[in-house]
């Protein structure tokens, strides 16, 4: 009788603790919460919002708000933000308009972040205030450098720069690559970006011709076992030089993702060693880098691990976060603190991140990139041409809205006008892509360029 009592009054507590936590729900879910930002894009069933931390959400448009793309807004709602959903389910209960807040040069508060190139936002400023639409387009795609016509199209296009392959240097003499990137500076209206991925060992463009280089360019594995970060140090500078002399300002380089598998796709190219390894990789290629001339970008954010390959195919990430944070952020951390100035986002989709989006088309993967790992650089996607991103549509438009500053792809034309086409029928803010411009200019001006063949 007694064990009898006791059970009851357990059950009762069970019961009333039971309808507590609903109650305390149910208050929280209807107190009234905040929140500030630009309008990036606005479609029937949602609009995109930056908020005043620089966070990309998007949001149910349930209420039909009378909003367009580019309006700074305040919205009053209830429901919780969750940040491992790509579109929120909460209830704008009220919204205004509101005036952007501006600093006393005129950039908009929320842009200024006390990043790593920040001494140069007021000249990118000025500088974007001078751009047409078109150059302000132009300067967040990087285009694979075409078989023809490049000089035209970067007239037409106002590209932001080139991206090298292997073919592009087959058989050339140094001077003749010299002469083609002179040649491309010359005909731009804004110093360009001349980038190639030289990794080393299985990813080399560059090297692969011996007329460049007597010998190919080891991968980070080949380099440590011979002599371990000191090596790695060395041929840092070796291949600054290198690529420098040849007119390349950027190296889509070192890969610091953690792949301990040697069957996984991306083991050759990683430094084959675990995250504390691969962090004092990261660290020593970006700390080498400073002074050359050459910028690099870790990849592939937010780590490639022992995934398969992207480039036909999308593939899905099932590790849970906390391994994730344990084991594929450190390598980024340690390079962001080491100055990094890109990062690199892949087209993986990672379950427990964004099981919607792959990352390169994910806000809630960008958001981790600005707001955890505390990256103010510039985040470039993977080529969104490779097969990963082949049957999603508006694959642009959604890269943008992720929050990217550059994209790199081979169809620069049909990427081109998707952002011309959104911005002219008023689905995507030009603030959006003005702060885009913004952060690619301050980058050039860091990197010395911005002071050189202007027109």
């Amino acid at each position: 009788m007694k064990r009898t009592y006791i059970l009851a009054i357990v059950g009762v507590i069970g019961i009333v603790t039971f309808i507590l936590a609903v109650v305390v729900m149910l208050i929280n879910n209807k107190e009234i919460y905040t929140m500030s930002g630009m309008v990036m894009n606005v479609n029937g069933e949602s609009f995109t919002i930056r908020d005043e931390n620089n966070l990309i959400y998007t949001i149910n448009n349930k209420e039909k708000l009378d909003i367009a793309a580019g309006d700074n807004i305040l919205i009053e709602y209830t429901g919780l933000i969750d940040n491992t959903n790509s579109v929120q389910d909460i209830k704008v209960v009220d919204y205004k308009q509101t005036d952007e807040e501006t600093s006393s040069s005129g950039i908009p508060k929320s842009w200024l972040d006390n990043g790593i190139f920040s001494k140069y936002y007021n000249l990118a400023y000025d500088k974007l205030q001078k751009m047409s639409l078109e150059e302000k387009i132009g300067q967040v795609i990087l285009a694979r450098y075409p078989d023809s016509n490049a000089i035209d199209d970067l007239k037409k296009y106002k590209l932001s720069g080139f991206l090298f392959f292997e073919k592009d240097f087959k058989d050339k003499e140094k001077s003749e690559v010299q002469n083609m990137i002179k040649n491309l500076q010359t005909n731009s209206s804004i110093p360009l970006l001349t980038a190639v991925d030289e990794e080393g060992g299985k990813v080399v463009r560059v090297s692969s011709n011996p007329k460049l280089v007597a010998e190919k360019f080891k991968s980070p594995k080949e380099l440590y076992d011979k002599g371990g970060f000191t090596e790695i140090k060395n041929d840092t500078i070796n291949k600054s030089n290198v690529l420098k002399e040849l007119g390349i300002n950027l190296n889509l380089a070192p890969v610091v993702d953690v792949a301990t598998t040697d069957t996984a796709y991306m083991y050759p190219r990683t430094l084959g060693l675990d995250a504390k390894e691969t962090s004092k990789y990261a660290k020593t290629v970006i700390e080498a880098s400073k002074g050359t001339g050459v910028s690099y970008s870790l990849k592939h954010f937010p780590g490639y691990g022992n995934a398969e390959d992207t480039h036909s195919n999308i593939t899905k990430i099932d590790d849970s976060y906390t391994d994730i944070v344990n084991n594929f952020y450190p390598p980024f951390e340690a390079g962001i603190e080491s100055g990094a100035e890109a990062i690199i986002v892949n087209h993986n989709i990672y379950e427990n991140i964004d099981k919607d989006n792959p990352a390169s088309l994910s806000a809630i993967t960008h958001n981790i990139l600005r707001n955890d790992l505390k990256f103010t650089g510039v985040i470039i996607t993977d080529n969104l041409d490779m097969g990963a991103l082949q049957n999603i549509d508006d694959s642009t438009i959604k890269a943008v809205l992720a929050g990217n500053d550059i994209i790199i792809t081979t169809d620069y034309a049909g990427s081109f006008n998707a952002i011309k086409n959104a911005i002219n029928g008023n689905t995507l803010s030009l603030n959006t892509i003005n702060k885009m411009t913004f952060k690619v200019l301050a980058w050039k001006y860091s990197k010395g360029l911005m002071y050189e063949n202007q027109k």
